[in-house]
């Protein structure tokens, strides 16, 4: 199905406008804070418990919300002003972390609580991101798509994993409640640029809001269904996704236990991801031009199973650090081309709804795959949750693979 036409000024189709400066600053800032306590919570975790399996747990309350909430975060945010529910889900974000950083400063922060706040900070960052990747096509025309999406993946590396993670575990070994704290504030401005966005058409939200959620949602699930290119696209991601959490889940105890590395250490693990992805938002534009989306896509995917399966074998946290780089790399290239591809394809009266179908399906595996990792780590030993990831990724990728190149030959892959 074509893509609906974007009506977007003259002026500013060569040019990616102020409205979506506002949305990368908005990004850029939460992210740092967001990078803080991705180093953060795993080590005050750490501090309550050595157990695997919790550890996971804290990691899987996360992302359960992706599949327990997708389907109607996405007909919400078709139904509603995609402007209000962005800088509102990053006003509840801002309240959970402050209350994070209360309760570890006054040393009441148990495992229990960890886990409701991180199903929180999941359910608003649910509502958040399929709000903002549906509105992001209408502030840039679609062939300014990739650059824009390109830009935001390098802002987002660069605090999520570049300067978050190591300025969160040198505040969290100052004070446990700085890097929350941080983040609070991250959360608190971005809400505020974030507001002053021009807001969507009232005819819109007029008629979205004629039909009930549950048509809503069932309508971008069929859209979705039906699309066999990009219904596989998804099932990969969930493999992806699935086999990066089983390591991720546990790499605190990796790195500290294994690897031998400090509460600095396990920070700097983070940021060689961060300056593989940062390459890989720099370069994978003029890559993907000249290889295609498809290749892209497949390259990607063989990348994530080597990775994963060489991580799990790293003799160091030196070599761990190195293809920790290449990982961020091929996933910065993937997230292009399918952000990318996604709002090129799909209707923008359906773009929320099908991606919280796609995200559903592709990041709905991501507790699964943290809770899978906890007990393999427990049973198998610290390496395990990474060679059986990567043999996921492999499997999954092969049995994709004829579909995929038959799809090679659809219009919609360039």
């Amino acid at each position: 199905m074509a893509q609906a036409e974007r009506h977007v000024p003259a002026r500013e189709r060569l040019i990616l406008g102020s409205a979506y400066w506002r949305v990368w600053w908005a990004n850029t800032v939460s992210s740092v804070g967001d990078g803080a306590v991705t180093t953060a919570l795993p080590l005050l975790a750490v501090t309550i418990t050595r157990d695997p399996r919790l550890i996971a747990l804290v990691s899987a309350a996360f992302y359960l919300p992706w599949l327990l909430l997708s389907l109607p975060a996405g007909a919400v945010a078709d139904r509603h002003d995609r402007v209000a529910l962005m800088w509102r889900a990053q006003a509840v974000q801002c309240v959970v972390v402050a209350l994070i950083a209360i309760l570890a400063a006054i040393g009441a922060a148990g495992i229990a609580v960890l886990v409701a706040a991180g199903f929180c900070l999941g359910a608003a960052e649910v509502i958040f991101s399929n709000a903002a990747q549906a509105e992001l096509p209408r502030l840039v025309p679609a062939e300014s798509l990739p650059k824009a999406n390109g830009n935001l993946q390098v802002s987002l590396t660069l605090g999520e994993t570049f300067l978050g993670p190591p300025l969160g575990s040198v505040l969290f070994a100052a004070a446990r409640a700085l890097p929350f704290g941080l983040d609070a504030g991250s959360f608190a401005a971005s809400a505020a640029v974030l507001s002053g966005l021009p807001r969507r058409s009232p005819a819109t939200g007029e008629r979205a809001s004629t039909a009930r959620l549950r048509d809503s949602v069932m309508e971008g699930l069929r859209w979705l269904l039906r699309h066999r290119l990009l219904r596989i696209v998804a099932v990969l991601l969930g493999a992806a996704n699935f086999g990066s959490q089983m390591g991720q889940a546990t790499l605190v105890l990796l790195a500290t236990q294994t690897l031998h590395v400090g509460t600095r250490g396990y920070g700097l693990l983070w940021t060689a991801a961060a300056v593989g992805s940062i390459l890989g938002g720099l370069a994978n534009p003029a890559i993907t031009r000249r290889l295609g989306e498809l290749p892209s896509l497949i390259i990607a995917m063989a990348a994530f199973a080597a990775v994963y399966i060489a991580i799990g074998l790293a003799p160091s946290a030196i070599v761990a650090g190195m293809l920790m780089a290449c990982n961020g790399f091929f996933a910065t290239m993937w997230n292009v081309v399918t952000v990318s591809l996604r709002q090129r394809i799909v209707p923008d009266e359906l773009l929320g709804r099908v991606n919280s179908v796609y995200r559903m399906i592709g990041w709905g595996l991501i507790p699964v795959g943290a809770l899978a990792g906890g007990f393999a780590a427990h049973f198998g030993g610290l390496r395990a949750p990474y060679l059986a990831g990567g043999a996921v990724c492999g499997v999954a990728l092969l049995a994709a693979l004829p579909a995929l190149l038959r799809a090679r030959r659809s219009p919609q892959m360039p």
